[in-house]
């Protein structure tokens, strides 16, 4: 191809920039030159482009977020903004375009390779809700983040013999949680797969104390039916009644910032690549993702509106764990 096209959409994520950096050199390897679109799907529609050199995106492996920024776009979803979408790169002379972003971004990219535009995804977003992946792209950063927290907050709620509420991001996937509150050594963890009302939680936490813990950390899935603020609420309610209180710290975007781990940026690097290599190879309509420890290349049919259920036994293991 004889140029491409990269862009980031939807909630950015950790190691987005090394893989930008890794499709714009693989691309320039084999004979492409490249534009980076603006702030994903929106700035494709306003035709918001910046060329693409091997020392444009030199010292951004680092980097977390996006250098090339995101945002979501309401008027991409609807017919006549893809074919906005399809007059621009027929305009620039643009073969072929890499979206590097989660559901929703790689619901928008199948669409337009539906339409007949060669399209290639990257499997990026910190909840881990693609289908067929192993691990999406900022997950590991996202998870020692929350790792860091709920260490930090263990010692204080040692010293005080508190319980504590860590409210963690991922949107309707559990991942987050379950996989945070096994390595953190949480006592309760709640997710929307597999949810626990507030009694069984309040149980829990008091059952922590009852073998003799100093503290009792518990850890939800910002999905829940009930989130942070509303166990905040209901525990205030009935305090007297379950005889302590719950202290309640929502972690929120930090887990989206900072430095991506080497894992993500190691991702990130292969992922990138993957995804030029299969536009120059002429295989679109794919999703580049991480499936049973390699690189694949995964048909956008077998990702787009299919729901990942986390393994029931990481579940199990982290309420046996917990005693």
């Amino acid at each position: 191809m004889k140029k491409v096209a990269v862009l980031t959409s939807g909630g950015d994520s950790p190691g987005m920039n090394a893989a930008i950096r890794a499709v714009t050199r693989m691309a320039i390897e084999v004979g492409s030159q490249v534009i980076g679109i603006r702030h994903g799907f929106q700035g494709l529609l306003a035709k918001d482009k910046v060329p693409l050199d091997a020392r444009a995106v030199g010292g951004i492996i680092e980097r977390g977020g996006t250098f090339l920024g995101s945002s979501r776009s309401p008027e991409f979803e609807t017919e006549g903004g893809r074919q906005k979408a399809l007059a621009f790169f027929s305009e620039e002379g643009i073969n072929g375009l890499v979206v590097i972003g989660g559901n929703g971004s790689q619901a928008g990219a199948d669409a337009l390779n539906k339409m007949g535009f060669p399209v290639v995804g990257v499997a990026s977003t910190i909840d881990n809700d693609l289908s067929e992946t192993d691990i999406t792209l900022g997950v590991d950063t996202a998870v020692n983040t929350a790792l860091e927290a709920i260490d930090r907050i263990k010692t204080t709620a040692s010293a005080h013999n508190r319980a504590f509420l860590v409210e963690v991001m991922g949107r309707e996937c559990g991942y987050l949680a379950l996989i945070s509150a096994i390595a953190g050594g949480a006592e309760v963890v709640a997710i929307p797969e597999f949810p626990l009302d507030p009694e069984e939680i309040a149980r829990e936490l008091r059952a922590a104390y009852d073998r003799g813990k100093s503290h009792a950390i518990a850890v939800i899935a910002e999905g829940c039916r009930l989130n942070a603020s509303g166990l905040s609420a209901w525990f205030k309610e009935h305090q007297e009644r379950i005889g302590f209180d719950l202290r309640v710290t929502t972690l929120g975007h930090i887990q989206r910032g900072g430095a991506p781990t080497a894992f993500d940026r190691l991702l990130g690097t292969r992922m990138g690549a993957e995804a030029a290599k299969s536009l120059y190879e002429k295989e679109s309509g794919v999703l580049i993702g991480l499936s049973k420890g390699e690189i694949r290349r995964i048909p956008f049919i077998e990702v787009i509106g299919k729901k990942k259920v986390p393994d029931l036994k990481l579940l199990t293991l982290a309420r046996i764990l917990a005693r």
